[in-house]
């Protein structure tokens, strides 16, 4: 009788702890404002940047990344000018007149391209503080469009990520280039790159489909060397469905990862500790963040008013309290968009200009703050 009566006793403790755990939890829930609730205090330049005409005719196909020097120069990956299969158009086949890395200058003047023979299908795109580049390149593809994958070595581009030198020397791989896996020196459509302030580097490993289920981040010391993952296909804190972008900022050097199909921001520390996920940012693509700890997310969100039923801009807040502060609705036309959201590849300068690089409507905007 004196054990049931501790018995009952502890599990009446326990049902206590969880309810008053869940009214916590209830209580403490953040009411964050819906996007079109939000200020858009940015004006798009027009006429920025200004691609050359011996270009694809001046003419952008599908841009997937854009990053900012720290000499304020804005670099560009795109799809080499083309457009097809769409959403994941090719490399393949698209000759030396389409170099698939461009450099500009802040005015949008180009300064210099290169990269032609290197990527397949391009994705993944940052530089380091050494001014290095580092690509991913998603392709899980021996033929595309009826055109082989193989580069001059014969071997299947993709499944990849490559350091390149500021003019484009290979200095590195990580991963083996045609082959998936999910093991430590193995990829399975690696889709973004991060490097941390000491060298360490972080991959987001996973675009989906792919055949691994892999859904993970993985972390290497400067030299190539595998240190650890984390992370499963899920939606549990630390996993993942499709990590589609990564990237390492703010005044804590935190990881956030842009976890598209689980309509999340995930933020960790580097040794990949989990502190908070955020839904309030919409469904991201992709995911930056400034020295200000400002953060910025090419996201999508749904909206039976909107066309197609959904709502796509750039969602501005802050990257250590997950406030958000304005909201950049997407100008285009979403009837004349057939994949891709806005700003699948995301940018900001040290004056808060904003670059963003869209798949779907194929081009690179630059935003400006309106004073």
């Amino acid at each position: 009788m004196r054990l049931r009566g501790r018995t009952t006793f502890t599990l009446a403790a326990v049902f206590a702890a969880i309810f008053t755990f869940g009214l916590v939890a209830h209580t403490q829930q953040t009411h964050y404002p819906k996007p079109t609730e939000l200020p858009n205090p940015y004006r798009l330049v027009q006429g920025w940047p200004m691609l050359p005409k011996s270009m694809n005719a001046g003419r952008w196909g599908e841009v997937i990344r854009v990053h900012v020097a720290s000499n304020g120069n804005i670099w560009v990956f795109h799809r080499c000018f083309n457009t097809v299969p769409p959403g994941h158009a090719t490399c393949i086949g698209r000759g030396d007149a389409n170099p698939p890395i461009l450099v500009f200058d802040p005015s949008g003047k180009l300064l210099k391209s290169f990269g032609v023979g290197l990527f397949a299908y391009p994705h993944g795109f940052t530089l380091d503080r050494d001014g290095n580049i580092w690509t991913s390149d998603v392709n899980d593809e021996a033929t595309v469009l009826g055109m082989s994958a193989r580069n001059s070595n014969g071997v299947i581009m993709g499944q990849e990520v490559l350091k390149l030198s500021p003019e484009g020397k290979v200095l590195m791989m990580l991963g083996k280039e045609g082959v998936a896996g999910n093991g430590p020196d193995t990829f399975d459509r690696p889709t973004g790159v991060a490097v941390a302030p000491n060298g360490d580097i972080f991959v987001s490993d996973g675009h989906a489909p792919n055949q691994h289920n892999n859904a993970r981040v993985m972390k290497f010391a400067k030299d190539g060397r595998f240190i650890k993952a984390w992370g499963h296909k899920g939606a549990g804190p630390g996993d993942f469905d499709e990590p589609h972008d990564i990237f390492i900022g703010g005044s804590q050097s935190r990881l956030y990862v842009a976890d598209r199909r689980n309509n999340r921001i995930q933020v960790f520390d580097q040794d990949g500790k989990f502190i908070v996920a955020w839904t309030q940012f919409g469904q991201p693509s992709s995911v930056f963040v400034g020295k200000d700890d400002t953060i910025y997310v090419g996201a999508s969100f749904p909206d039976p008013t909107a066309k197609k039923g959904e709502l796509r801009g750039i969602t501005i807040g802050n990257a250590k309290t997950g406030s958000l502060t304005a909201f950049i609705p997407d100008p285009s036309d979403l009837d004349q968009v057939d994949v891709g959201t806005s700003a699948s590849g995301i940018a900001a300068d040290d004056m808060g200009n904003i670059y963003a690089a869209d798949v779907g409507t194929h081009g690179l905007r630059k935003y400006v703050k309106v004073k």
